[in-house]
């Protein structure tokens, strides 16, 4: 039976979770990305049942979460020096920065990979959780496999009750995508995932940062074993379209008035003859904040087919917003009433 708890950072449940947390339970928890479904990541069992919760494929690796320095020296084998300025700049915040894992690592959570992925959340929930617990801890998204990601609680209430033992409240997630994800183990630092710490911001930092050449190219080979399963889908039938092409858009809209389909935009600002429109707000920053709230409110809806707008801007969190919606949409862009496929950030 899944606990509900709405807490504070010094809550007495808030312990109460985290001793369950430390002894191999499930607690699903906020961070200011998304809400992740976290175990104790040095205990393998525990580990193995957020694949069973989630219905997750084995060969995908987990982020482990720390609260302090002492956390990370237990987890990695060395901590280069541009870890330790991007530590200064960035932690505790949306970035993850992969490391060589030492021996208490799990390979559950590494998928097999003698590398390790970590990061220090800024939700003040999240850190005061994983202290009390008193354990690193390995989480992902707390939403089941392949399904928009959770930003609030009631969404993963909808997805793992049930599943897990605790589910923390602590509102809504304010970044609303999950972290960028950096390898550092290579001559040049990669991006993996782009997420809430931009390519200018790490290079202001480290100087040269590139993008995985998978993420601009399906082509090749992803690093990551992760990076290769569509994730983020609706129900609904997604595809993306250039805000700027409102006429395609109103031609999309007419054909599925004809052929009885529940449409759904959702709109970087203009108004639409849909049956759902949403609204995504005034920035890149506002609809990376909203995206998956906005798709599962569009499946709640009853939504057979949405059209989802490109951001208009460039840089910050735009590539990260770009690379979620392409995923959700698994690379469906509709051009000049014709439909191609891109798995480009």
């Amino acid at each position: 039976m899944t606990k509900v708890i709405t807490v504070k950072e010094d809550s007495k449940v808030l312990k109460e979770a985290a001793e369950k947390l430390a002894a191999g339970g499930l607690v699903a928890f906020p961070t200011e990305t998304v809400y992740g479904l976290g175990a104790n990541a040095l205990n393998e069992t525990a580990v193995a049942n957020i694949f069973v919760a989630k219905g997750r494929p084995q060969d995908n690796p987990l982020i482990v979460h720390i609260s302090d320095r002492e956390m990370l020296e237990k987890v990695v084998r060395s901590i280069p020096e541009r870890a330790e300025r991007l530590m200064e700049a960035f932690w505790p915040g949306p970035l993850t920065m992969i490391f060589e894992k030492s021996e208490m690592v799990p390979i559950t959570v590494t998928a097999g990979l003698n590398t390790v992925a970590v990061r220090m959340p800024s939700h003040p929930v999240a850190l005061s959780l994983i202290q009390k617990s008193g354990v690193p801890v390995a989480a992902p998204s707390a939403n089941l496999s392949g399904s928009p990601s959770t930003t609030r609680a009631e969404h993963v209430i909808a997805d793992l009750s049930g599943k897990v033992d605790y589910i923390i409240d602590g509102g809504a997630c304010q970044v609303g995508l999950e972290s960028t994800v950096l390898d550092l183990t290579g001559e040049v630092p990669q991006i993996l995932r782009p997420g809430g710490i931009g390519i200018e911001a790490l290079q202001s930092v480290l100087g040269e940062v590139r993008y995985e050449p998978a993420l601009k190219d399906s082509r090749q080979v992803p690093k990551s074993p992760g990076m290769k399963y569509r994730h983020y889908a609706p129900k609904a039938e997604l595809f993306l379209v250039e805000a700027s092409d409102r006429e395609l858009i109103e031609q999309h809209l007419a054909d599925y008035r004809q052929k009885g389909r529940k449409s759904g935009v959702l709109s970087c600002g203009g108004h639409y003859e849909a049956d759902i429109l949403l609204d995504c707000g005034q920035s890149a920053e506002d609809y990376a904040r909203n995206l998956f709230d906005m798709l599962r409110k569009m499946d709640e809806l009853g939504a057979d087919v949405i059209l989802a707008e490109l951001p208009k801007d460039s840089g910050g969190i735009v590539p990260a917003l770009k690379n979620r919606l392409l995923k959700a949409a698994g690379g469906q862009v509709l051009s000049q009433y014709v439909e191609t496929k891109t798995e480009r950030i």
